[in-house]
Formats: C-alpha cells, sequence, structure tokens
C-alpha cells in the first residue's frame, strides 16, 4: 500500500504512511552491524541471545511506546511527568542524554579498530591510537554540529545503505559461499550449540549488550498516529521490523562466527576481523580497504546524528523547567547547543583518555557499553511504570493504540530490565583474570554518578532564575 493523504473533517490535509512504511523505518532506526561481535563469540548461540531480549525487551518497548506516543505529546520527559511527576521525568530524559557520554567512546573505539584495517590493523587493539581516534573524531563531530550543517541528516540515510546493508549481505553471501565450498565452520554449529554453555551469570551478560542494540523502537511510537488503522497495522508493523531487525543482527552473527574462532575474536575488530578472513581466503584482500571506510562512514553518520539531538532536547527542556545552569542553556547561531556538547565533550575525552591506559581495548569496550546499557535502562524503567499508571489515572485521554494486557507486558519489560540492569554488573568470560574491583568500579562508578548523582544534584540545587526568561512566569520575572 502506497502513502495517501486524505482531507479530514476540518478541511486539512493529512499523511497517512503503510504500516510497511513504518516498519522499514523502524528497522532503519535500530538495526546495526556493531553489535555482531559481541554475538558471534557465541556461535550458533547467537540467535538465542538475540531473541530473547526481542521478546522480552524490544516488543514491550515498541508496544508501549507506541500507547504513550499516540495518548501523549512531547516524548519520554512527558510520560514520565503526567504518571509520576516531573522529577522523575527530568531523570528519565537526563538518562536518554547522559548514555551518549558512555556511547560515544564505545562507539568511537569501535570505528578505531575498523579504521585500523585501512591503514594498520596491528593498531585495532593499540589504547593509545584508539584513545587519540576517540578524542579526534569526537571534537570534529562538535566542530561540524556547532556549524548546523543540513548534510548530516544525508550522511546518516547514506551510511544506513552504505555502511550497514550492502556489507551485512556482503558479508552472509561470503559466509554461505565459504561453507558452500565445503569449509568447515570455525565454531560448532551443531543442534546441541542452540544455548550458551553455561558456567553461570557471567555466561549470559553477552544478552545485556543487546538491549542496547534494540534501544531506541520506543521513538518511533510517534508514528502511530499517521497510520490509517492503528490497533491493527502498528502490530503488524512492529512484528514485521523485529524480524527484519533479527536477521540483520543475527545473520552476520553467525557468518562471522562461520569464519572467526571465538578466542581469536575482538569486541570492537571483529567485524573487520571476518571481512579480512574471508576477502583473504578469496583472494580479494584489498576489499578489506573499501568495506573498512564503508563501515566508519555509517558508524560516524550515526554519530553526528545523535551528536547535538538528546543534548538540543535537553536544553530546550532546561529552559522551561530550569534544570540546567544557564550556562549550558545557550544555542549558537546554527542553533546548536555548543555549550553542553562541550561539556560532554570533557567528559567523553576523559574516559577516551582511559583507554590509551588500557592494555585490553575490547575489555573497556565492553565496559563502557554496559554503562550505556544500565543508564539508558533506567530511562524504561520508568516508562514501563508510567505507561501502567496513566492507565489507570488517565483512562479517558485518547490513545490512537492500546497495549494488550498491558500491565503483563509492561510488567515483562520492566523485570528484564531490571534484570539486564542487574547482570551489567557481572563481568563475561571473556573479561579475563582482571580484577573484579575494576570492573565493577567503572561500570558501579559510571552509572552512580551519570545517571543518578548528576541529575540529583541538578535537582536538588537548581534555582527558579534557571528557568530562560521567555519562559518564566511574570510573578517570577526579576
Amino acid at each position: 500500500m502506497t502513502d495517501a493523504e486524505l482531507r479530514q473533517d476540518d478541511g486539512t490535509r493529512r499523511q497517512f504512511i503503510s504500516w510497511l512504511t513504518l516498519a522499514f523505518m523502524t528497522t532503519a532506526s535500530v538495526a546495526s552491524l556493531r553489535p555482531s561481535p559481541s554475538m558471534a563469540i557465541y556461535g550458533l548461540a547467537a540467535i538465542f541471545l538475540y531473541l530473547l531480549p526481542a521478546i522480552v525487551f524490544l516488543l514491550p518497548t515498541a508496544l508501549v511506546g507506541a500507547e504513550l506516543a499516540s495518548g501523549w505529546e512531547g516524548g519520554i520527559y512527558r510520560w514520565v511527568s503526567e504518571a509520576l511527576g516531573k522529577p522523575l521525568g527530568f531523570l528519565a530524559v537526563w538518562c536518554q542524554f547522559a548514555m551518549t557520554i558512555a556511547y560515544y567512546p564505545s562507539l568511537l573505539a569501535y570505528v578505531a579498530s575498523t579504521f585500523a584495517y585501512v591503514i594498520d590493523p596491528s593498531l585495532a587493539e593499540n589504547g593509545l591510537y584508539v584513545a587519540i581516534v576517540i578524542v579526534v573524531v569526537y571534537w570534529t563531530g562538535v566542530w561540524i554540529s556547532a556549524r548546523g550543517t543540513k548534510a548530516i541528516a544525508g550522511l546518516s540515510s547514506f551510511g544506513l545503505i552504505v555502511g550497514t546493508l550492502i556489507p551485512g549481505v556482503l558479508l552472509v553471501a561470503l559466509g554461505i559461499v565459504f561453507l558452500g565450498q565445503g569449509n568447515p565452520s570455525a565454531q560448532p554449529m551443531s543442534p546441541d550449540h542452540w544455548l550458551p554453555p553455561w558456567t553461570g551469570l557471567a555466561s549470559l551478560v553477552l544478552i545485556v549488550n543487546n538491549f542496547l542494540s534494540y534501544a531506541g523502537m520506543e521513538m518511533n511510537g510517534v508514528h502511530v498516529s499517521s497510520l490509517r488503522e492503528p490497533k491493527r497495522e502498528y502490530p503488524k508493523s512492529m512484528f514485521l521490523a523485529t524480524g527484519l531487525v533479527l536477521l540483520i543482527f543475527i545473520l552476520p552473527a553467525l557468518a562471522i562466527a562461520w569464519v572467526m574462532p571465538s578466542e581469536q575474536l575482538s569486541l570492537t575488530a571483529g567485524l573487520m576481523q571476518a571481512f579480512q578472513a574471508f576477502f583473504d581466503h578469496f583472494s580479494i584482500g584489498w576489499m578489506t580497504k573499501v568495506v573498512g571506510v564503508m563501515l566508519v562512514c555509517a558508524a560516524l553518520g550515526g554519530m553526528l546524528t545523535w551528536l547535538s539531538g538528546p543534548a538540543r532536547g535537553l536544553v530546550l527542556l532546561s529552559r522551561q523547567e530550569g534544570y540546567l545552569p544557564p550556562a549550558f542553556q545557550r544555542f549558537n547561531k546554527a542553533g546548536a547547543p555548543v555549550n553542553i556538547m562541550v561539556a560532554q565533550g570533557v567528559v567523553t575525552t576523559l574516559i577516551g583518555i582511559l583507554y590509551a591506559f588500557s592494555d585490553d581495548v575490547s575489555s573497556a569496550y565492553w565496559m563502557f557499553s554496559v554503562i550505556t546499557v544500565q543508564i539508558y535502562l533506567i530511562a524504561y524503567l520508568l516508562m514501563f511504570v508510567a505507561v501502567v499508571r496513566l492507565r489507570r489515572t488517565r483512562p479517558s485521554v485518547d490513545r490512537g493504540f492500546r497495549v494488550p494486557a498491558v500491565t503483563w507486558v509492561a510488567s515483562v519489560g520492566f523485570v528484564s530490565s531490571l534484570a539486564a540492569l542487574a547482570i551489567g554488573f557481572v563481568p563475561p568470560d571473556q573479561f579475563g583474570d582482571q580484577p573484579l574491583w575494576r570492573y565493577l568500579l567503572i561500570v558501579g562508578g559510571g552509572l552512580l554518578l551519570l545517571g543518578l548523582a548528576i541529575p540529583a544534584a541538578l535537582l536538588k540545587y537548581r534555582k527558579p532564575g534557571w528557568i530562560h526568561p521567555e519562559h518564566r512566569e511574570p510573578s517570577a520575572a526579576p
């Protein structure tokens, strides 16, 4: 079904989209090749490790997000504020912003390791090289975003096709041909390997990273009102998107497992390791550099898209409610929230420098990925509570879509998010013999500082004068 415009009773024209279009939009906003090496370590069990969080987190998030978005505009701040009060609403939106502080170092570590295969593969696990790339690329991104370039959106779309779809299809195709030639899989693919080996909680820790992989599904709930029949079409759209996302996640992970033994796989450079192994096998090694550039373009496009978005949303909200000091509420002439991006960049730089002192880039990458997930999960916990409370306290609000058995669905999402947050404190098997205290200090400290302590301090010490003059009540004006 194609998009169509229908005239409404008030004479305006309303733009409708098909449920297929929404499914593809959702797939594009969630799917990525970056987490593939993390799951390829488990071989065939990657299917289980992707399916489980898809059922208990991905679908509940998408359904709950649709109901909230179709009833209240304004995103997660409005949803949580209406249900639980403005302070918790601020905590939710803060976590959406703060998770990017830990997200950028892990994303740019992946960029650094991927680009190493273009210049010198031995640099992929070199902490100093990774630190330099993180710092230089981040500040270059700030410089670009500060100029409000219109090319950012185009680069993001270009990156999806060139850096995700094409490499993903190529990787899977190479893997199928590789196996079709009679080559054995580097990791076991027999039915008795469907489940990951149980060695305690650490054997399931990699599931946590998949929660971040699926994060963002709720964002597309804002489009539920653009469907002709939301109650019937939205579930169809989400189930199709879930299937497509799973294919994009699972098949490349399996292809990597076919050619790379788990003990040799890097969490940051695993994707390029697989491409290099395939290309060397087929005697087209020069393609490694080409694919490396494509993957870097995709990652940088995604970074630029995220760089000013969450920060801008936080600044706009803070101008209305006074959550941030005035110095962090300023926009430059291009409309970019430069001051808060610079403050964010200082923290990102300090985190990036830690890579220079790390003798294991993969472990550092994993720890910052876990911090990112845990901070983001706080926002999801609040969202799941909010949808149940609003169903009870605001039942008369018109919603374009209502979650069937909402208490049960939200409870599944809440419990799974809480479990993922707790499991994140358990080091994975791949963490090796490094001291447990260091892992707990970095992960726990990152969560407490970025996710809880800073927003608590901002709420406690905020002043009426922090509200931007254009949003103050007349009696509050100086």
